[in-house]
This record gives C-alpha cells, structure tokens and sequence, in this order.
C-alpha cells in the first residue's frame, strides 16, 4: 500500500508489461529478456485509458435468453437509466477526471473536444496524455518507465515498457486499463523437443485448384443464399473497424475521392445503390501504416453485398497533430465504432486486432474484454476475423494459439474457408480422387457428406457455379523442406504469413453459456491441454479455390483478396439484411445474438452448411530444418481437424442465408411472443419433467438394433427397434430438402433410407421422464435448447431417441390472430398422398374431447380443417421427389395443429398420431415425427411401399409472412 497525500494506492494484480503483452507467448520473466532489448532510446509518451468499474454488473442480463435482453435493454432505453446502470458513477467518474486535470498530476484528459478518443461516464473510460517518465510515475507509483531499442522489430523496433506492478488510487474503482501501443514478444518454445514430419504437398484438402473462381462478393453471397440477394431493399448502415485507414488513398489523407471511388469499383461489378460512406476520426488517417488493402476488401465485401448500406468507417485515435501519443490501436477504434451515436451501426465487422496478448486477469485483458460488453449492450452485432495464421496462429512457441483479446463471448468469430465449384474441383488433386470422382458415380457416403455440406444438385455439369464442395480454407504446401502455398494461389503464403483459418480455443476464458447448452466443452489439442471458448462461431469463404475481387488498396483497380478478414464482413453483410427482416417482422435488431446462432444449429441445423473436411494444422517452433518466408522452423503438429458438426476450425459452419433467416425469425418470435408457453421438457435439476399434458413420438436412431427403455412419471415402457439405415434422413437433409431448387434427384437417390422405430406415448405435466437405450441411460445434451421447439435427442455412445410432439405450435409473429402460414414440402414415392391440416384442442391431438382413433375423430377434425388461399382444404403431394408449397389463411397465435395423410389410391388415412397398435395388411405403420422447428418427416415401416421414411417431407412457417415475405 502507498500513501499519497490523502490518498491510498493499491497495487493492480497482473499489471506487469508482459501481463499486457507476453501471456502464452514467452516464458521469461523480464522484459529485457522476451523482447531481446538491446539498448534504450529517447522517451516519448503514450495515451492510457483509466476503465472504472461499473456501477452493476450486467453478466446477469447477458445470460438470459435473447428476448429477455432485448425487452430489457429496450425497457432501460426508453426510461434513460441504461448507462447509469450499466455505465460508471458520474460522481465518481467527474471527481476523478478533476484530480486527474488538477495540480496534483496535471494530465490532460482526452475526448471528443481535443481528439478523436472517447472518454465519458457511459463508458467508464478516461483517457489521459502521459508525456513523460515523471508524468507516470506520479500517476502509478512506478518510476522504471524505458524506451527500449530492440534489433528485431515486432513489430517495431523501440517501445515504452516498465517493470514492476502498477498502482492507482483505491478510491477510483479502476477496473482496466488499456495503453494505445502494441506490441508482442518474441515466442519461447513452450513444447521443447517436440516436432512432427509434414506430408509433401497439400496440407489439407480443397485449397489446390488451378482454376480458381474469381468471384465478386455479391455472387460468393449468392451461393451462400443470401435472403435479399438481388433485392432493392434498403439495408441498414455497417460499421467497419478500419484502424488509421479509413478512407485514406494516396495523395488524398482525408479520403475526398473514397466515396467515387467506391462508386467506381460498385460499377466495375454491376452493382449501384444508394449507400454513403461516414468517417470517424478522418483527420488521424495515415497511410503509411499499411492497411489501406484491409480496408478496401472489407468496404469491398459490403458494398458489393449491401450496395443501399451506408457504411461508417472507425479510425479509433489515429495519428493525430492534437495528441501526439495517439498510436491507432485497434482497441481505440472499437470503441469509437461502439459508442458513435452519427452513425450508430447495429452491426459492426473487425478484421484488425492488437498483438498483445494479455494475461487474463490483468487490467489490460478486462478492459479490452468489456469493450465488447458495451458491443453487447448497445445491442450491437459484433463479427470479428478469427485470424488467418492456422493453429499456431504466426507465433512460434509450438502451441496452439489464438489472438485472446479479440475473443469475446459478445462477438460472433468467424472463421474460413475454402468454396469449390463443379468447374474447379477437377483441377484440383487433393479432391480428384477423394471427393469428385466417388461423387460423379454416385457413392453415396460422399453424396451423403457433399448434401450435408451444401450441395443442392447431383454434380453433374461442370460449367455450373453451384458450390461442389466446402472445405477449410488451408493453402500451406510443402515442398522438400520449404512450407509455401499451394501453387496457383494469388497470394504469399506459409506458416509465417496470413494463408489458414486459425482456430481452436481461447484458454484464457471458459465456454461461454451457449456452448456448453449446445454440448461443447472445448479443449485445446497441445499438451497444455487447457480447456476454454471454441472459436470459431461460424466460418465462410475466405480463399483457397473461389478469391473475392475487391477494390486494391488505392482503390482505384480490382485485385484479388480473401482470408477471415473477408469472411467476416460477408457474415455482416447477412446480420444486416437480417435486421432488414426481424424489422419487417416487428422485431427489433439482432443486437448480441450468438445463442440464437446455436439454438437454429440445433433445431435447424440446415441453417449451416457443415464444413466436414480440412484442418489448420501449423503450430511450430523457430529454428530447425524446415523454412518459412525465409525463416527456419519445426513444426509441432497440433491443431484442428474439421468434422461432422461442430468443429475447432470452423465451428458451426458456413450459412445457408435464407435457411439461416427462417430460423432466426422464428426463435426469435418463440422468444418474444411465447415465452409462457410451455417446453416439451423441463429440467428438474436431476433429469427431465414433462412441461405439459401431452402425447410424444419417440422416434430410434441407432446403428445396430436396440431395446428403448422409456421412464414415464409412474409407468415404464420398453421396445426394440432395428438399426437405422446408413443414410436414414436426418433433420439437416430434411430442412435442405424444403428449398425450392433442391434437386429431385437428391431426393430419390436416398429413397427408403429409415430411421429406427416409432412409439407413442401419453405424459402429464411434471412427470418425470427418462430414456435409456440398450439399458444406458442416455442424456439430452442439447435438451435445453431444442425443447421449447418441440424435440429432444436422448443420446448414448450406441445412437439417439429422439422425443417429439407430433403437434405444431403457431407461433406467430406478435403473437398475432387471423395470419397466413407457409407449408413446404417435399414428396418422394408415387404422388399419391393429399395432405390436410387442422386445429386440435391440446397437445395431445383431442378435437371437441374426442382422442385420435376415437369414433368420430375423423369427422371432428373434417371440421377444424384449414383453408389454403386458394379455396382448397387439402392438398396434392407433388410425388417423385418433387417440391410443393401452399398457405394456410386464418392461422391465430397458439393454435395447435395437426395433419393428415390421406391415401388417395388406398383409401388408407395416416394421423400425426399413431393409434395403439394400428396396422395396415397386419404390419405396424411408423407415423409422422419431428424434425425440429415445425419440420416433420412421414415414415411408413411397411417395408417396400411407396410410404417410406421420406414419402413426405413438410415445414409450418408461421412467421414469413406477417410482413413483405421476403423469406417465403
């Protein structure tokens, strides 16, 4: 404790200069010593941010379900007390700012009034000038203040550092603390002795075509099927974190020309629109630093996508006369996108970040962190580059390495990969012989993983755009000794320079609330093995086979670019025209959304195309046989593969825009509209409890035959099921299929592919309800998520039970009376089914008191039929693998809904519901079971009919239409 004056100064833990830039990174002790300091320079000062505490802590709110942020968030706008809850005491904030602008440290204050820096209450920051050594070591109790000349610049060659903890004033309530410098010590090997041989050639799959698709953003876009693709709608402003370069082009610092050029570059690629460009901080532009390319590929990305978007551009500090110590981090440009109130995007991109790499628990790493809880409660969408430096991140201590500070559980980390189409992947020699030529003679495993992944037509025609197949996006290549890029890519390449997705987890916090509900417990691949955050969230394009044609960095010729830094702004670009959407649809913006990017991988997982090949293998150590960009170096071997679902490399996977945009609407009208209405389970804190009176299906997955054992309140019930087939339909395939372009054949050719069997059975509310399979219990990992949307997938090491309510909800939008709902669906067989659909009492499918099966069911439920807008009652199925859609008119909010399948050659009736021991020429007959998200599948298991399990395919939308429907 130091006492100054009447004033007691504490110590800040974890406030050394390697706290702020060496953690994972070095394993000295002394600055000298990580950094290689050769000798001192003259002083010169820096800018710090002083981040209070605030007044309550919002990770209470953050946790909460999306709707009851947004509700919250709203109520806290409307009555004026967001910031004075959530932001810093303002009596506290002003008596600091006067001591600190007072005789006793005589420090200016830097805001919007003398620099382009944000200092305010809201923000909790203050921002002061430190222009020499005695400046601080009278503001923290530390007087060994250096500049220090390093022979290696990294990346530059002097910098400020101190030794020693810092110390503050108690009384300030000083939470973070962040210095507008950067700067990363060189890597100690951390895996001494370890080393791996690498393959020659192609490190990983998909990235080695030499005809490579140049595409424009706008047509990457389209193949990730954006929803407003092609639409004159107006768009939303995006805000792009462009450290220092904002608009500057050479020869004109302030930017004058950068909005005709961007129009120039719009028409080069037969784009126009209405969008503006606003520039935050234009007067500490500075060219020399180097990122006018960056910036060109990410206003590149939005406009070509978005061309009625205005963008904003976020300088941060720049370079500026007025505040000389202003270094531009990309911390000061966050936070000027984060609290500009001109143009106030909702949603912002970052493809820059700060090197440091700071200790957790430092005032350096939760300053940085609570950035993004600002993001967050400004209701801001927050996508940021993962990085493209592969599993070892360009730092060479042998580990597996993310950028830290940019990871927050507020941002939306995107990830890349690698898009080839039918024409490319021929020229391509990693997927001739893995990938292409299985596919064209119709393997199915291959045509089974490729539909997964995306693929919405037999690969055929070769002259087609249409994407073949996704991969990572990984282009190292080795060649002997050297570890290069693929040849033909349009970049440099290797293990030193921006050429792989990185990816992996973030060690220096936990798996935030949406990870672990969906299941995921990540844990690093190194021998650290240190558990955390995955990353990424999501992944798209970012070179490899197809490269985007953006503006060059003078903006004024096309060039080629990509990586995450692409990636990133085209995931932006879809938030935005998701904004466009949830505001047509009464809802408010997306804001803080990445649980409900998990909820619509879970409960409609065709939303995500699934990357399930490639890997970013590359961490490393420096010297050795091995040589990189002219450096020498061992490689370590550990990093990510990708795989089937969820992966460390590219984490949900790619978007399909309108299947993404179905979802979304619909979850977030489940949340805002119906939030009472009750889960088909609940969690009891021991297991699962019934939310309501009900009658589920259980439907079996497994690979081999197996006995279901069902706990149901009092009663027990067991039955056995024979395997599922190989490629039985799953609710991905099923939500893929309801796209009008999904090709027929796709359909057919995995034709009497069955799941396992089908049971039935009645719960009440509260009862307790269990499933075991083969005598295992099993667990419903992702329960919490996909029970409010009416299934649960039990699951054991020997397969799945999926539970399910045979009755969909209409959740409409607002909670509105008297609206129109969409039914899609799909048909294979013989088109010999009609289809008709009516309103039932409860849950359990009773019309006027009267059970499914019960005499005069049929009649009942004659009477409860819904009309489609063109007169007709039931409808046609199109048969042979064809695609049907008609709307259902006088839908009001909460109607339960049945359906029927009536066979109009066989006269026979199948119900939603199964009726005991119902039988058809004396074989069971499987029934309708949930997909997920008012998504059903019809399975009849009388074997060698045309009824099998994809007979029919069908999907309520109770939401796209209530505004322009644009997603019908």
């Amino acid at each position: 404790m130091i006492i100054k004056g009447n004033m007691a100064y504490a110590p800040l833990a974890n406030s050394t200069y390697l706290d702020f830039t060496g953690y994972r990174v070095t394993s000295e002790t002394s600055v000298e010593a990580a950094y290689g300091v050769t000798g001192t320079a003259p002083t010169f000062g820096f800018n710090v941010a002083l981040v209070l505490e605030r007044n309550s802590d919002p990770m209470g709110l953050l946790s909460e379900n999306w709707a009851t942020r947004q509700k919250t968030l709203a109520d806290l706008n409307a009555s004026g007390t967001l910031w004075t809850t959530y932001g810093a005491d303002q009596a506290l904030y002003d008596g600091v700012v006067a001591q600190l602008q007072g005789a006793s440290y005589n420090l200016a204050v830097l805001d919007g009034t003398n620099s382009n820096y944000v200092s305010s209450a809201e923000s909790r920051t203050i921002w002061v000038e430190i222009n020499s050594a005695a400046d601080f070591a009278n503001l923290f109790q530390n007087n060994t203040l250096t500049m220090a000349a390093i022979a290696d610049p990294s990346p530059v060659n002097t910098f400020l550092y101190w030794t020693g903890s810092l110390s503050l004033p108690e009384e300030w309530n000083v939470a973070g603390l962040w210095f507008d410098t950067e700067s990363l010590p060189n890597p100690s090997n951390m895996t001494p002795g370890q080393s791996a041989t690498l393959p020659q050639g192609p490190q990983s799959i998909g990235n080695g075509s030499l005809n490579l698709a140049h595409l424009p953003p706008q047509q990457i876009a389209a193949l990730y099927n954006f929803p407003l693709d092609g639409q004159a709608v107006a768009t939303g402003t995006i805000g792009l974190i462009e450290p220092v370069t904002g608009s500057v082009l050479p020869n004109d610092p302030l930017g004058t020309g950068f909005e005709a050029s961007l129009e120039a570059y719009l028409a080069s690629i037969g784009r126009t629109g209405t969008g503006s460009v606003f520039v935050q901080g234009a007067d500490g532009q500075n060219a020399a630093e180097g990122g006018a390319g960056e910036r060109s590929l990410d206003v590149g990305v939005v406009a070509a996508v978005n061309p009625n978007s205005n963008i904003a551009l976020y300088n941060g500090s720049g370079f500026t006369a007025a505040t000389g110590n202003a270094q531009g981090t990309t911390f000061t440009a966050i936070q000027s996108a984060i609290w500009d109130m001109t143009a106030n995007p909702a949603v912002l991109s970052s493809s820059f970040g700060d090197v440091n790499s700071m200790s957790p628990g430092s005032p350096f790493y939760s300053a940085y962190q609570q950035l993004f809880v600002d993001a967050a409660l400004r209701n801001k969408t927050f996508f940021n580059a993962l990085g493209d430096g592969g599993s070892g991140n360009l730092i060479g201590t042998g580990l597996t390495e993310l950028f830290y500070n940019d990871i927050s559980p507020y941002n939306v980390m995107v990830g890349g990969s690698s898009l080839t189409s039918f024409a490319s992947a021929p020229t391509d020699p990693s997927l001739v012989n893995a990938v292409l030529a299985p596919a064209l003679k119709g393997d199915l495993g291959t045509l089974w993983m490729l539909v997964a992944g995306g693929l919405k037509s037999l690969p055929a025609d070769a002259a087609s755009l249409q994407v073949f197949v996704e991969t990572v996006w990984n282009a190292y290549y080795v060649d002997g000794t050297d570890i290069t890029i693929n040849p033909g890519q349009p970049f440099e390449g290797g293990y030193l320079v921006n050429t792989t997705s990185s990816g992996g987890v973030d060690v220096t916090q936990p798996a935030p609330f949406y990870q672990t509900q969906y299941g995921l417990y990540p844990v690093a691949t190194d021998p650290l093995a240190q558990p955390g955050r995955g990353a990424p969230d999501v992944t798209a394009d970012a070179g490899g086979n197809t490269v985007y044609v953006v503006p060059n960095d003078a903006m004024d010729r096309l060039s080629l670019s990509g990586g995450t830094s692409a990636a990133a702004p085209l995931w932006a670009s879809l938030a935005i025209q998701f904004n466009a959407i949830f505001h047509d649809q009464g809802l408010p913006d997306l804001g803080f959304a990445n649980d409900l990017l998990y909820i619509a991988s879970a409960v409609a997982p065709g939303s995500f195309n699934d990357v399930a090949l490639g890997n970013n293998i590359s961490s490393f150590t420096l010297g050795g046989l091995y040589e990189s960009n002219g450096t020498a170096l061992t490689p370590t071997g550990y990093g990510y593969e990708a795989g089937p679902g969820y992966d460390l490399v590219s984490g949900l996977g790619s978007p399909n825009g309108v299947l993404l945009g179905r979802a979304l609407t619909a979850i977030a009208h489940a949340q805002m509209s119906f939030d009472s209405s009750p889960a088909m389970l609940e969690a009891d804190g021991n297991g699962w409890e019934s939310g309501a009176d009900q009658t589920l299906l259980f439907q079996t997955m497994t690979g081999s035959s197996a006995t279901i054992g069902l706990g149901l309140g009092g009663s027990a019930q067991i039955f056995g099921s024979t395997a599922s087939a190989l490629y039985a339909w799953t609710n991905r395939v099923a939500q893929q299929s309801l796209q009008d372009d999904f090709d027929s054949g796709l359909v057919k050719l995995f034709d009497k592919q069955a799941q396992g069997a089908v049971m039935q059975a009645s719960i009440s509310a509260g009862d307790d309800l269990t499933v075991a399979i083969n005598a295992s219990m099993a667990t419903a990992i992702q329960g919490v998520l996909s029970s409010p949307f009416g299934f649960a997938d039990f699951v054991t090491g020997a397969g799945a039970v999926r539970v399910a309510r045979p009755v969909a909800v209409a959740e409409t939008a607002g909670g509105a009376d008297d609206q129109t709902a969409v039914v899609r669906l799909r048909q294979n067989g013989e088109d010999s089914l009609s289809l008709s659909v009516f309103r039932v009492d409860d849950l359990s499918g009773t019309v006027d008191g009267l059970a499914p099966g019960a005499a005069g069911y049929a009649a009942a439920a004659a009477g409860r039929v819904y009309a489609a807008s063109n007169g007709m009652t039931s409808l046609d199925g199109p048969g042979y693998g064809g695609y049907g859609e008609y709307v259902l008119t006088n839908v009001d909010a909460g109607d339960m809904i049945a359906f029927r399948l009536t066979d109009r050659t066989s006269g026979n009736v199948f119900w939603g519901f199964a009726q005991a021991n119902e039988k058809v020429n004396g074989q069971p007959v499987g029934h309708l079971w949930n997909y997920g998200l008012n998504t059903w599948g019809f399975e009849d298991q009388v074997g060698g009919g045309d009824h099998d399990f994809n007979d029919l395919i069908l999907q309520f939308d109770f939401t796209s239409t209530s505004g322009s429907g644009w997603l019908m």
